[in-house]
């Protein structure tokens, strides 16, 4: 970590070097009536990716100069296969095959069946009875969502 920093550190000071002696270049552009301002844009940007690349070459030589102390060999623990999950007993939302899903008639009735009601714990309430808050109002002008509930 800390060669890597390092490296990081040197060539981030080196790349401003680059950009004080760019900013004193593009001065000149001005009297060749070209747009300074756009001029330093591009060449820094050229310069930036030339400092990532000149980071990233040094970063590698250095991982692949690097020696890695490595134990004994029976101190060295080897890695367990992975476990397999057995994913059969497991049930899928859709029919196995597409002969089921295109070519059984009575499919959509069974997906219908299938489906599940929401549990109700109270009766429902019809439109035109009595509101059960205790209004004395119909539902529908009371809590319904009609146009009189909302007047």
């Amino acid at each position: 970590k800390v060669t890597l920093l390092h490296t990081i550190d040197d060539t981030w000071k080196e790349h401003l070097r680059e950009l004080d002696e760019l900013r004193q270049s593009v001065r000149n552009a001005s009297y060749e009536q070209k747009d300074p301002l756009l001029i330093y844009k591009l060449e820094s940007f050229k310069l930036f990716q030339a400092m990532l690349d000149r980071v990233n070459r040094a970063v590698v030589s250095i991982l692949l100069k690097g020696h890695i102390p490595i134990r004994d060999a029976s101190e060295v623990k080897k890695a367990d296969a992975p476990l397999k999950e057995d994913y059969s007993k497991y049930k899928t939302s859709r029919p196995d095959s597409e002969g089921q899903r295109a070519g059984a008639p009575g499919a959509p009735d069974q997906q219908q069946q299938q489906r599940v009601q929401p549990i109700r714990t109270e009766k429902k309430v019809g439109r035109n009875e009595p509101c059960p808050c205790g209004s004395g109002k119909k539902y529908k002008s009371c809590h319904g969502r009609g146009e009189a509930a909302q007047a």
